[in-house]
C-alpha cells in the first residue's frame, strides 16, 4: 500500500519559516517527481512546488519562488520544502504527491497524502 505521510505543519507569524516533510512509503518514488499543493478555504487546489526524479530539477508556483525550496531526501523517496518569508496568503492545507505528471504548466499528482495545516498569522 502507497503511503505519502506529511508532517511539520503548524503555525507561524508572518516572515517566519516551517519546513514541511514527505515520507513515501509502499513504493520507490525516486525515478518520479514529488512535489507539493496547498489547498486554503473556500479555493480550489493548487501546485506549489515539484521536483524531478531523475535531475532533480524544482520547479515552483510564481507565488512561492524564491521563498520557497524543494528538496528530496532519503535515496528520494521523501521530499522537503522549506518555507521562508511566510504570508498569511499561505495559509492552506499542504499535500504532498508522489508520481506527478505535467501538461504545459498543469501538474497532477497519483499518489497523495493527507495534508498538513500550516497557518501564518499576520
Amino acid at each position: 500500500q502507497v503511503q505519502l505521510v506529511e508532517s511539520g505543519g503548524g503555525l507561524v507569524q508572518a516572515g517566519g519559516s516551517l519546513r514541511l516533510s514527505c515520507a513515501a512509503s509502499g513504493r520507490t518514488f525516486s525515478n518520479y517527481a514529488m512535489g507539493w499543493f496547498r489547498q486554503a478555504p473556500g479555493k480550489e487546489r493548487e501546485f506549489v512546488a515539484a521536483i524531478t526524479g531523475s535531475g532533480g530539477t524544482p520547479y515552483y508556483a510564481d507565488s512561492v519562488r524564491g521563498r520557497f525550496t524543494i528538496a528530496r531526501y532519503n535515496v528520494k523517496n521523501g521530499v522537503y520544502l522549506q518555507m521562508n518569508s511566510l504570508k498569511p496568503e499561505d495559509t492552506a492545507v499542504y499535500y504532498c504527491a508522489g508520481d506527478l505528471t505535467r501538461i504545459g504548466s498543469y501538474w497532477n499528482g497519483r499518489s497523495w497524502g493527507q495534508g498538513t495545516q500550516v497557518t501564518v498569522s499576520s
